[in-house]
């Protein structure tokens, strides 16, 4: 992997997880030292996670992470439920449903698992690991690529909203019935029950959406 490539992974996990909150300076030759590379690829990385959405320039101060606003998320929401209700649709007619049996499976269990739900890390994994296969199975790169960018800004948004087991133990529930939907190649289930998800998930956080413990505006 390219030193900018390294430096652009390490920076955009740090911003997800709010290491590097918003407003946070993205000064070049700090970054360098901190990750052990020389300054163009730390440029390089920087000027990548611009493109994303993650930073911007701000005048005096150079290029800091990009600020999060829950004054979006209706919005974000809006391109979601289009998108991912036309992905599971499309996953459900697919010759690709076999897959989603041992998923639906894994994400029942884990929504009995009080263990995981108390340390999500494993939960996180799967979504993952769905959402992977719904965009594979689905088979449009404009849709994948559309959520691919989308998510990565949910994803930040997402860590506003603490993260509560039993809150955690009903998304699985809703993850199980799309991938069982899929699996049972019913596209309109499919879609209702990723409607309802989203519904739910929209609903949580902005009822519990806060600045992560450690940061500041």
């Amino acid at each position: 992997m390219r030193a900018s490539e390294r430096a652009y992974q390490a920076l955009r996990q740090d911003i997800l997880n709010w290491d590097l909150p918003p407003g946070s300076v993205l000064a070049e030759v700090e970054l360098s030292e901190r990750l052990g590379v020389s300054r163009t690829p730390v440029r390089e990385a920087v000027a990548k996670l611009v493109a994303d959405g993650l930073a911007e320039a701000q005048r005096g101060r150079g290029t800091v992470v990009s600020d999060v606003s829950l004054d979006d998320l209706d919005d974000m929401f809006v391109l979601r439920r289009v998108l991912e209700t036309e992905a599971a649709r499309l996953a459900a007619t697919s010759n690709h449903t076999e897959q989603f049996v041992p998923l639906a499976q894994q994400f029942r269990a884990i929504s009995c698992d009080s263990q995981v739900l108390e340390d999500p890390g494993t939960y996180y994994q799967l979504i993952a690991t769905m959402d992977e296969l719904i965009d594979s199975a689905a088979g449009n790169s404009y849709i994948s690529g559309a959520l691919s960018n989308l998510r990565v800004h949910l994803t930040r948004v997402r860590r506003m909203a603490k993260d509560n087991p039993q809150r955690l133990a009903a998304s699985a529930v809703e993850h199980a019935r799309i991938a069982e939907a899929i699996a049972n190649k019913d596209p309109l289930v499919a879609s209702a029950a990723t409607i309802m998800h989203l519904q739910a998930s929209l609903d949580h956080i902005l009822t519990h959406a806060e600045t992560p413990k450690g940061h500041h505006d």
